[in-house]
């Protein structure tokens, strides 16, 4: 989401390469580039302003020292000032002595915060708790029905009275049922509106009289930028938030609301919802996001991602057998699966340092390149699949494959060269990979890296230059560029 802010940003450090120290002549421009990237992402004006005069103060005159350039200290100011007006550290949801913590979620209506209600209840349950939702949601058509849906998928309970009595009245009696059941937490669902007025608010005061929440978290779509900070001052002027959801971040957000909530309203944005899956909540770290509008990566969310799905036994194995070389194409599928799991390929490589230089076309093909092997793989036998030397020794076998997975003789030629090629090179890579992960062989197909089944580079002599470590002229564009993540 934040690819454009990103590129504003690095813009701005361009003009103080080769300086000696940050001063007031040459920061002026930077700051003019900082101040349109956040007004352009859509962050609200007074935020601007003062974030912009915080970085002012903190950049002029702040000394270089030998390894550092002006450009990369100017970034280390932007981090720090990014990660302070986000909030500083990730902040959990509310402690209680006595169960069940009460959490009522509000927002206005196609925010997503029936599906928020729901993810949320699963990263409870997840961590070994107990939930009930409750359905008080009385107004929109079926949302009580999409709220049991989500409830059946997550295997979480889900309360309702229907929709003819009182928003408060469901509420209280689903909160006075899982004190009586001993559940530990309850999250209630609400109505929202297609923009706030004062009966939804007189509504919301009811509820939160009725069940006195430990938490009140305002749902917000991140599409809606500084319109964010509006809606984040009335709820709080009138109902009092302790929290914020932000969702759509998979999509073509452009970062202003994550900027501007904490500002506002003084409260934390706690959960991020990033993606449609009813798993697609992530708690959110200041410090990460800022890494990520920066470019810098985000490789803690990814080892966490992969360290979820990922059990210690099967990471052991994948690393033995990439060592011994007898990684085989069962593996890869289930590799590949494993990444789908954590999210889309283009979401997992944009977290790492340097690669927010990727443009779309090049991870549609990445994707579009694992379908296809994975059809391949799909039309193999479990001995083919177990034993790839066979297709390469047997072209009548070739032949079966291409046909059975809709894709030519070459391409399938091809994979299975590339697949061999990968076997060599992660034996030599196997110990350097990355934790937990056991080297990340499901990251084939993306172009540029050769020797990955399925990529696109058509150049054996700069596979074989980059597998030595050295590279082509050509190839060098997706090298992280120089200001950018190295603080």
């Amino acid at each position: 989401m934040f690819d454009e802010l990103s590129a504003r940003f690095e813009d701005a450090v361009k003009g103080l390469r080769g300086e000696s120290r940050i001063g007031e002549n040459n920061v002026d421009e930077a700051l003019k580039q900082v101040r349109r990237a956040l007004l352009d992402a859509d962050v609200s004006l007074p935020v601007v302003k003062e974030f912009v005069e915080e970085v002012r103060q903190k950049a002029i005159g702040s000394e270089v020292v030998r390894g550092i350039n002006p450009g990369q200290k100017f970034i280390q100011v932007v981090h720090e000032q990014l990660v302070e007006v986000m909030g500083g550290a990730n902040a959990p949801l509310s402690s209680v002595e006595n169960a069940p913590i009460v959490v009522l979620m509000a927002g206005l209506q196609g925010a997503g915060k029936t599906t928020a209600t729901a993810k949320l209840g699963l990263h409870l349950k997840e961590q070994g708790r107990s939930v009930l939702m409750v359905a008080a949601d009385v107004y929109r058509p079926a949302a009580i029905e999409q709220l049991h849906t989500l409830g059946s998928q997550i295997e979480v309970e889900v309360f309702s009275l229907g929709s003819d009595l009182k928003p408060e009245q469901i509420a209280a009696a689903g909160l006075a049922k899982a004190q009586k059941e001993g559940i530990d937490a309850v999250l209630v669902d609400t109505a929202g509106r297609l923009q706030i007025d004062t009966e939804m608010m007189d509504e919301m005061v009811r509820i939160r009289s009725a069940v006195e929440p430990n938490e009140v978290l305002l749902v917000v779509d991140s599409m809606i930028g500084q319109e964010a900070a509006d809606l984040t001052r009335a709820f709080h002027e009138k109902v009092g938030i302790t929290g914020a959801v932000l969702t759509k971040l998979d999509g073509d957000s452009r970062g202003g609301a994550a900027l501007s909530i904490r500002k506002v309203s003084g409260k934390p944005i706690k959960f991020i919802g990033t993606g449609e899956k009813v798993e697609a909540l992530q708690p959110f770290h200041p410090e990460r996001m800022a890494s990520r509008i920066l470019g810098m990566g985000d490789v803690l969310t990814l080892v966490e991602k992969a360290q979820k799905e990922v059990e210690i036994a099967d990471a052991e194995l994948m690393q033995r057998k990439l060592q011994e070389a007898t990684f085989d194409f069962s593996d890869f599928l289930k590799q590949m699966r494993l990444i789908k799991r954590m999210g889309s390929l283009g979401g997992l490589m944009k977290m790492l340092p340097g690669m927010n230089k990727l443009d779309d076309g090049m991870l549609k093909s990445g994707e579009e390149q694992l379908k296809k092997v994975e059809a391949m793989i799909g039309s193999m036998t479990p001995v083919e699949r177990k034993q790839p030397e066979l297709l390469a020794a047997q072209p009548s076998r070739r032949r079966r494959l291409a046909l059975g997975s809709g894709h030519s003789p070459a391409e399938v030629d091809k994979v299975l060269a590339d697949f061999q090629k990968m076997r060599g090179l992660m034996k030599q890579m196997s110990t350097g990979g990355m934790p937990g992960m056991g080297g990340m062989p499901g990251m084939g197909g993306m172009p540029g890296m050769g020797g990955m089944p399925g990529g696109t580079n058509q150049q054996p002599q700069g596979q074989r230059a980059r597998a030595n470590g050295g590279g082509t002229r050509r190839q060098r564009p997706l090298k992280k560029k120089k200001g950018f993540g190295d603080l």
